[in-house]
């Protein structure tokens, strides 16, 4: 069980696992700022400038929401790790089966 708590440099992150944060929470912000220039009556598109903060404040966050969550995640590995560490009574292997020894007997009826 411990090995699922460990990374090796085994696990390979996907290309947008790192990026996807930031680019949906400047999506958001863009978005935000068309919608607040929406409800001012105004062009959507008007203001860049307007624009680009919202979309900055956005990448900002999302980077670090990415960095919070990744602290967090490891901190509970760490904490999980440690508790089987000091209990491994409570973690035994388990016994191997084969499908056939899992899944109840199926006959096909017409």
């Amino acid at each position: 069980p411990i090995e699922l708590l460990t990374n090796k440099g085994e696990r390979k992150l996907s290309y947008l696992s790192d990026k996807w944060n930031p680019l949906a929470c400047g999506a958001a912000g863009f978005a935000l700022a068309c919608f607040v220039n929406w409800a001012m009556r105004k062009p959507p598109f008007s203001g860049i400038q307007q624009h680009i903060l919202f979309s900055t404040v956005g990448l900002g966050t999302g980077a670090y929401i990415d960095k919070k969550r990744d602290a967090y995640l490891a901190e509970r590995d760490a904490v999980l790790r440690h508790y089987i560490e000091l209990h491994p009574e409570d973690f035994p292997t388990p016994e191997r089966k084969k499908w056939g020894e899992v899944l109840a007997s199926w006959t096909p009826i017409r």
